[in-house]
């Protein structure tokens, strides 16, 4: 690499870095109960080997709340609470490192897949690289993921590195197996690579069978390395906690294309043609078209994103609207040009939104992060090549550039001013705030009284007081439920759900935490606990 090379290389990770670890411990203003559960558990194996349930060391997955998170964000969270505590930052940590670290895989795979073939002579690889490795950095979609405990983002890092991996495994074989290393790890660290990743795989070996059957050794070990990492995995996906975790998203398990079906059939007397034409078959895969089809649909991509706010600002789509023309233009110029990457980009992106589309809630920014880089390489070949056929190159870099910072400027002042404030709820904002407070006020009590009415509160007390794993363990009394889900009815000297009356106080001075209008009106109010908009998170009362 050349001296400006590196400069320019080295400008874009420190503006990744930035736009990462900037106040990660404050925003998003609260750790949603997922990060909070993540941090909890790698706590508890850091202190005693073991998980919140007790069992040690798992492999194929974390029972958690009974929604078995895959294992590898937990772990990759242990030497970080090691290093820096049970905070919020140690637990975002692993994954803003990730986001940063793709955006510098980004670059590398590019210069890769656009000189493995040999054919560069229409684009600047390394221009192509940098410019997708800004974009990269700057991305909405991206930055969102980044900044908190979300195990899609690693889960992308990890496969866009086996990816890189893979291209150099083209050229020397010791990388190929370095590569499915990767790509097993993925699929360790978040659901929707299970499926991804596998299909990934198929079409790099497709696209690149003559490479490795050139490489037939190499190729073997590589295979079967991967596939003995994996293994651990399926007699849980086959288990029936397995099952349950898939039929719970998925349309395959929707009943309404099913009901459908027979009515339209009924109506149709029952005739031959109306069973093939109504078929549920033909009714679900109506249904996975349409969710795959609302993954392209022009609000997602570039007007308000996900419809839910910890996976946007819902200002914002998933993309700036300036990228818009340049990834039109990079489809037309890689399809015109024929060029060999044109392949493996069109074939990950469509492959990228199938698993978010077999599921019942789309379209969806997490499920789909696998598609990350695609639409940046896309977007930096139409730049380049737009650049290159334009007369007035100064001016349409000067538009290009203001269009950019203007855009991702708003995003930025949007994310970082105004989103904290405006959906503190959806990330559980006070939990902390509260607890600190229980935690001064509760040893004048016999018992403290929680509302379950924002979800979990019971993760939130051990993972912001450190609590001794041992004594949860030996202290809870949870119940599951059919599908699988655990919910905590007290441990310790906490109690979760209905607030008490004081006919059920027994003698006993009780610290109670409810929701506004939940206190009872024998019991004395003490504290509130605001939302940063002033709206009334919690109130904390006295019940004797």
């Amino acid at each position: 690499m050349k001296k400006k090379e590196i400069i320019t290389l080295l400008a874009i990770i420190i503006l990744a870095v930035v736009l990462r670890f900037y106040r990660l411990g404050t925003t998003p203003p609260s750790l949603y109960w997922d990060e909070a559960s993540l941090g909890y558990n790698a706590y508890s194996i850091l202190t005693t080997g073991r998980d919140e349930h007790g069992e040690f060391l798992p492999i194929a997955r974390f029972i958690a709340f009974g929604d078995y998170k895959p294992p590898g964000y937990i772990y990759a969270t242990v030497p970080s609470i090691a290093l820096f505590g049970l905070n919020e930052f140690a637990v975002r940590f692993p994954s803003a490192l990730a986001g940063t670290l793709t955006v510098l895989v980004t670059y590398f795979l590019v210069k890769e897949l656009f000189t493995i073939n040999k054919t560069i002579k229409q684009f600047n690889n390394i221009a192509i690289a940098a410019l997708a490795a800004l974009l990269l950095a700057i991305s909405p979609w991206h930055i969102q993921f980044s900044r908190a405990a979300f195990e899609a983002n690693l889960a992308t890092f990890l496969s866009i590195a086996g990816v890189y991996l893979f291209m150099k495994g083209m050229k020397n074989g010791k990388f190929l197996v370095l590569s499915f290393i990767l790509f097993a790890f993925s699929m360790y660290t978040f659901n929707t690579h299970r499926i991804f990743v596998p299909l990934l795989v198929l079409g790099l070996a497709a696209i690149y069978r003559s490479q490795l059957f050139a490489q037939k050794r190499w190729t073997v070990v590589a295979i079967v390395l991967g596939i003995a990492l994996v293994v651990p995995q399926i007699p849980f996906l086959l288990s029936r906690e397995g099952r349950l975790r898939f039929e719970e998203v998925t349309i395959f398990k929707n009943l309404d294309p099913v009901v459908t079906a027979n009515e339209r059939i009924a109506r149709d007397n029952n005739a031959w043609w109306s069973r093939i034409l109504h078929n549920r078959r033909v009714q679900f895969s109506l249904e996975f078209a349409k969710h795959y089809a609302d993954h392209f649909r022009a609000d997602f991509l570039f007007v308000s994103g996900d419809g839910n706010p910890r996976l946007g600002t819902r200002d914002q789509g998933i993309f700036y609207p300036t990228e818009l023309p340049l990834i039109l233009a990079g489809i037309y110029f890689l399809i015109r040009k024929k060029h060999p990457a044109a392949i493996i980009l069109f074939f990950w992106w469509l492959v990228g939104v199938i698993p978010a589309a077999t599921a019942r809630e789309t379209p969806h920014a997490l499920r789909t992060l696998n598609v990350l880089p695609v639409p940046q390489i896309i977007a930096s070949v139409g730049a380049i090549a737009l650049y290159q056929i334009v007369k007035k190159k100064r001016l349409y870099l000067i538009v290009l550039s203001i269009s950019y910072v203007l855009f991702a400027t708003s995003y930025l002042h949007t994310y970082f001013v105004h989103y904290p404030d405006k959906w503190a709820g959806s990330w559980q904002y006070g939990y902390k705030q509260m607890i600190n407070r229980v935690s001064q006020m509760q040893g004048d009590y016999d018992q403290v009284f929680i509302t379950n009415k924002y979800g979990r509160p019971y993760i939130y007390l051990l993972f912001y007081q450190g609590f001794d794993p041992r004594l949860f363990w030996t202290t809870r009394v949870a119940q599951r439920d059919w599908y699988g889900f655990w919910t905590v009815e007290s441990f310790d000297r906490y109690r979760f759900g209905g607030i008490p009356d004081k006919s059920s106080s027994q003698n006993q001075k009780w610290l109670i935490v409810a929701a506004p209008t939940e206190l009872p009106k024998e019991a004395k109010r003490l504290e509130l606990v605001y939302f940063p908009d002033g709206e009334v998170a919690f109130e904390i009362g006295e019940l004797r």
